[in-house]
């Protein structure tokens, strides 16, 4: 069945580094756009990055560019999200998602993995 694994949350203090990474399996990962959202205690979930299936276009929401890097390997079927220079207002849980808009169409989530930045 399909499964998206995200790892590697955790509590770092501002200014600190952490590193997202987000396993796949039982789809064909190659085939798919990778992204990154986010979803704050009462807020909306959010999308951080984006990165298309072949690795060669990548966007970011304003509020990480500079700071955020998205990346893939479609041989690990592993999608990663560098964050760095973390902020406070980064704190959220971050969810990996798999989608596919041609046919076969598919949109898969992961779990969600906690980001919390402070001191």
């Amino acid at each position: 069945q399909v499964q998206l694994v995200e790892s590697g949350g955790g509590l770092v203090q501002p200014g600190g580094s952490l590193r997202l990474s987000c396993v796949a399996s039982g789809f064909t990962f190659s085939s798919y756009a990778m992204s990154w959202y986010r979803q704050a205690p009462g807020k909306e979930r959010e999308l951080v990055a984006v990165i298309s299936s072949t690795g060669g276009s990548r966007n970011y929401a304003d509020s990480v560019k500079g700071r955020f890097t998205i990346s893939r390997d479609n041989a690990k079927n592993t999608v990663y999200l560098q964050m760095n220079s973390l902020k406070p207002e980064d704190t959220a849980v971050y969810y990996c998602n798999a989608e596919r808009t041609s046919r076969p169409r598919g949109n898969y989530w992961g779990q969600g993995t906690q980001v919390t930045v402070s001191s």
